[in-house]
């Protein structure tokens, strides 16, 4: 046995009252492990916190797109009593601006600390119940996939953290929780595999990723080359993509050994996820979660000595206290139970992708790119000083920050940030006016330059002067095939929405149907 496995080993996990018996009765520690588990979800807690910190006035706060306080109203009159226990959020207690941004700092303050090497069961809970109430309340943009995975990630987390005081410990790192963290990556990566056999046909056929490069939601600055890369590259990375996500996670469960294989395998396939696209922090948290795949034997190779002497002398080997005992029993019990629904989903024929089963999140199913778009459609919003019925006007184009617009602009780095208005017109594109009728929203504060939501944008043509008419216009993009011509060519498909005024009766009569024009 080499040295690093026996600092995995010995006296201490003979004592570790958390072991889990296995087929392999293996002796491991997970110190080092919890560590950076800890670490990596304060990592992307802080990052969460710093996009509702900077995108919170524009989408959700009382002069935003989606306002919290008339949603809540809404769910109140709908639901009645019961409001209260189906959308678990601190903000029916209040739900002012500066309550949400006091909520929203002090979990971006807790994320810092908990980075630092600062966590415990409480900050983990903190967070977690923060964020929990924050997704509660964002409606359309806060329903993605990764919003569930990291309640899920961070409710486990506050079970597998020291109980007390900051980060130090006097009890083994859980192994229970370790085991519920790799049932969590199973669902992640194996959800994600099947939802594409039995979505689009193109990943049957591996021809998905020939598209996929230059279809998604926000493209990366390597996503140019990766588009350009022959059928060959494409189908193979398919093929891979199927390995990963079908295969591998059984590894999950396996040997020391083949855990360790899955686990890099996940981290190396979530890494070229990363490089090809941004998709927001989901593939920075599924490494995360990946991470419960290594034992202490894998840190103790990888780190410099005086991190892992700092880790283990903060780490304990203490039997834990009965009240703990219980405590992870009853997690192991709740997350079994909660299970089961998530696997009949998984298991059939109708699967649904991203959805959860109970109001907290505990478990949840996942998935991704079920179905690839073949075609990118872009939604580009411009406005107007003139008159359109005058045959002249001169219209000038609102940019995103990320989103395709200028096709000389190159796709951005963005990853694990998240621009959720630009994700959305993705979604605009594809489903339309009918399905994201927030956008008549969009249009309506875009009339009143409202700074609120212009501040979302990455340039505002009017700033100072609001636009008389403001119309969008259907383009379908390409990547270009010779980067020196640039990196977009477009084509105008047609008018998305036609011109219309702050007082156009369709509009107003549209979104007060909606009641957003009570909204201050």
């Amino acid at each position: 046995m080499s040295d690093s496995e026996g600092l995995a080993g010995g006296d201490a996990v003979e004592a570790n009252p958390f072991r889990v018996r296995t087929l392999w009765n293996e002796r491991c520690e997970y110190a080092l492990t919890r560590d950076a588990i800890l670490r990596g979800l304060g990592l992307v807690y802080a990052v969460a916190f710093l996009i509702l910190f900077r995108q919170m006035n524009g989408l959700i706060s009382s002069h935003g797109l989606l306002p919290v306080a008339p949603f809540l109203s809404a769910v109140k009159n709908a639901l009645g009593a019961s409001a209260f226990v189906r959308l678990p959020t601190l903000f029916w207690f209040g739900s002012s601006d500066a309550a949400m941004r006091v909520a929203c700092s002090l979990g971006f303050a807790v994320s810092l600390a908990v980075i630092a090497g600062f966590g415990n069961a409480a900050t983990m809970a903190l967070l977690w119940l923060l964020d929990l109430s924050f997704v509660g309340v964002g409606q359309t943009f806060y329903g993605f996939g990764w919003e569930m995975l990291l309640l899920e990630a961070g409710f486990l987390a506050i079970f597998l953290a020291p109980s007390w005081p900051l980060g130090s410990s006097r009890e083994a790192a859980p192994e229970p929780v370790i085991w519920l963290y790799r049932w969590l990556l199973f669902r992640v990566m194996f959800g994600a595999g099947l939802i594409k056999l039995r979505g689009d046909p193109c990943w049957v056929e591996l021809t998905c990723l020939a598209d996929h490069y230059e279809t998604q939601p926000n493209p990366g600055p390597l996503s140019f080359y990766f588009h350009a890369m022959p059928m060959w590259f494409h189908k193979g990375g398919a093929l891979f993509n199927h390995f990963v996500e079908l295969v591998v996670p059984w590894g999950a469960f396996g040997p020391r050994r083949v855990r360790r294989a899955a686990g890099a395998l996940t981290v190396v396939f979530q890494s070229i996820l990363i490089a090809s696209g941004n998709l927001a922090f989901l593939n920075w948290l599924t490494i995360v979660v990946a991470l419960a795949c290594f034992d202490d034997g894998v840190f103790v190779r990888g780190l410099p000595r005086r991190v892992v002497d700092r880790v283990r002398a903060r780490a304990g080997t203490a039997p834990p206290s009965l009240r703990r005992r219980r405590t992870i029993f009853g997690v192991v019990i709740v997350v079994a139970a909660l299970s089961i629904a998530p696997t009949v989903n998984l298991l059939s024929s109708e699967q649904r992708m991203n959805d959860s089963f109970d109001p907290l999140h505990l478990v949840n199913t996942y998935g991704a790119f079920g179905s690839v778009e073949h075609e990118r459609h872009e939604v580009v919003i411009e406005g107007t000083w003139d008159d359109p019925l005058s045959g002249d006007a001169h219209y000038q184009e609102y940019e995103f920050p990320c989103k395709p617009g200028d096709p000389k602009r190159r796709p951005c780095l963005v990853t694990p940030y998240h621009y959720r208005l630009d994700w959305q017109m993705w979604f605009l594109a594809i489903g339309g006016i009918e399905r994201e009728p927030w956008f008549l929203k969009l249009v309506y504060e875009l009339l009143r330059e409202n700074p609120a939501v212009t501040g979302l944008l990455a340039k505002d043509p009017f700033a100072g002067r609001p636009p008389r008419y403001v119309r969008a216009l259907y383009y379908r993009y390409r990547f270009t095939h010779d980067r020196r011509d640039g990196v977009w060519t477009r084509t105008l498909l047609g008018e998305f929405l036609r011109p219309i005024a702050v007082d156009d009766p369709e509009l107003v009569a549209a979104l007060a149907r909606r009641h957003w024009l009570d909204a201050p």
